[in-house]
């Protein structure tokens, strides 16, 4: 249960089984609620509503109320959320859902207890139903092929703002992925999303990116920073300084692993999150000084560190920051000793953690790939993909987000396509780096498992088009020179990103870049390599 709990007047339960049980011998309804650390609305609500005596009475008596942190439990949060947090969420003691909402004040927190009691004394059980996402065994599955590619290219032109740059007219979310995919496709909308991000959603004081803009011209930001999300714009801004050579993506960049390493290092790793707080946001530097820093989950979660080894390490091998090397070292380090057993990966540290969650397998398992292709150091990339394929791929070629056990929906898989791309992406990276096609055959099925329903796909999605496109025109540009000298240097910063950079420490000093398998440039020299890829 999280931090937060005791300042509420809620006797809350822990998430689980006897909770459910409790419902069922009770005759009552269970009220979930899901909060997270950094939401301000799910600190507002706790005070405004779970900290008022008379409506937490009416909690107690009438339901079993049950409190769960969402980023601890990933699982509970892609069942039951409400598309935001807090989510309140009303359910049978089956865990089927009656009704749920997000940020609620007091009166309308008396208005939804009156409807649920009124669903459940009519109906009972009955008035609860399962979420769509769980009904079906499993995604649409179809055939891999170019067309992929064109949908999403056609989205990126149909959806961008031309005035403000981003995609959409409404709110504004800086899609790092999306960014990567059109910085060879549609480099001008790249670039004026990078320069609208770093504009609006960089805090030039304390440093770190904001979650999003409210507003279509990016303003009004939402301003909590999450570990998971700085570290994908860090990997951006750094393939975006790669392909342009813009000094601000560079500096943006470097901000951002300065606070990734300063307000959000736990000691041994990166912390998940910092908290939004307007009031302190919107002061300038010397006012913040006196104030109390917003507040820092400082939880070390697999996935977002797995995201942070990627990006600070993609920095280092365009700019050679010896800081972002140093911290995404120590970092790997970290949770590879404390949270990798066996390949399996814990989700953090602790008794109650879930562990081989796709999400964190996937996401560590791109850090250590990442690694290996530019430290040389691959760590226990190996058993991590082996223990994800043998555990979480199903029959069909998709993955399950968990084990198929727990309370309430818990049981039931879900198939996510986030964790599905960054586990393909990480395999055809690993294919590459071992000579295993193995893994390649594990990241076609994978995406094919989704292919039947590319054609809905938009723009916010758009690496799924990305890890199609690299699966049917694989390259890789193998050094014959361990990591770290001057032509693997000179390799990372010249392959276009979506290419495997393979330091063969075994090699005759040559790097050869390979399309499929025919050689198609070769050099011995960096300002050779430099030539024979660029055609110079």
């Amino acid at each position: 249960m999280d931090e937060f709990a005791a300042e509420t007047k809620v006797e809350w339960r822990e998430w689980g089984a006897a909770a459910f049980e409790r419902a069922a011998g009770s005759g009552k309804p269970v009220l979930l609620s899901l909060t997270v650390a950094w939401s301000p609305e799910c600190r507002a609500m706790d005070r405004g509503v779970f900290g008022e005596p008379r409506i937490a009475a009416n909690i107690n008596d009438g339901f079993v109320p049950v409190r769960v942190d969402a980023d601890r439990n990933s699982r509970v949060r892609e069942r039951y959320t409400m598309g935001g947090f807090p989510s309140t969420v009303f359910l049978t003691p089956e865990g089927e859902v009656i009704t749920g909402a997000t940020f609620l004040g007091p009166d309308g927190f008396r208005g939804i207890l009156d409807s649920v009691r009124e669903s459940w004394d009519a109906k009972g059980a009955a008035a609860g139903s399962i979420p769509r996402q769980l009904r079906d065994e499993a995604p649409p599955a179809g055939e891999l092929r170019p067309r992929i590619e064109e949908h999403m290219i056609e989205q990126l032109l149909g959806a961008f703002d031309e005035e403000y740059g981003g995609w959409g007219t409404d709110v504004k979310f800086p899609l790092p992925r999306t960014v990567e995919f059109a910085l060879v496709r549609a480099r001008d909308q790249a670039t004026r999303t990078l320069e609208a991000v770093r504009t609006h959603l960089l805090d030039t004081y304390d440093g770190g990116f904001f979650r999003y803009g409210t507003g279509r011209d990016w303003s009004n930001p939402r301003r909590e920073k999450l570990t998971d999300e700085n570290a994908a714009l860090v990997r951006a801004f750094a393939h975006g300084y790669r392909y342009t050579g813009t000094d601000a993506y560079r500096d943006a960049a470097r901000r951002t692993v300065e606070y990734l390493t300063t307000d959000l290092w736990s000691g041994e790793a990166f912390a998940a999150s910092q908290a939004g707080d307007d009031d302190y946001y919107q002061l300038g530097a010397s006012e913040r000084e006196a104030r109390e820093v917003p507040h820092v989950d400082e939880t070390v979660f697999a996935d977002r560190n797995g995201l942070a080894i990627d990006g600070l390490l993609w920095f280092h091998a365009y700019t050679d920051d010896e800081r972002a090397e140093r911290y995404a070292r120590r970092a790997r380090d970290h949770v590879c000793d404390a949270l990798v057993e066996g390949g399996e990966v814990a989700h953090y540290a602790g008794d109650d953690s879930d562990a081989g969650l796709l999400s964190d397998q996937a996401q560590l398992l791109q850090g250590l790939t990442t690694s290996w292709q530019v430290l040389g150091e691959g760590g226990p990339a190996e058993a991590v993909a082996d223990w994800t394929i043998e555990n979480r791929q199903q029959g069909t070629g998709a993955f399950r987000d968990g084990p198929d056990t727990g309370a309430g929906l818990c049981g039931r898989s879900l198939h996510p396509l986030d964790a599905t791309v960054e586990l393909a992406d990480a395999l055809v990276d690993l294919a590459a780096l071992t000579g295993e096609d193995r893994y390649r055959e594990v990241a076609t099925e994978a995406v094919e498992s989704f292919a039947g329903a590319a054609e809905r796909m938009g723009v916010e999605v758009a690496g799924y088009a990305g890890v199609a496109a690299r699966l049917l025109d694989p390259q890789r540009l193998v050094v014959g020179t361990e990591a770290g000298t001057d032509l693997h240097r000179a390799a990372l910063r010249l392959a276009d990103h979506e290419t495997t950079v393979v330091p063969d420490p075994d090699g005759d000093g040559t790097a050869r870049r390979y399309e499929g398998e025919t050689v198609t440039a070769e050099a011995s020299a960096p300002a050779d390599l430099e030539a024979a890829l660029t055609g110079d």
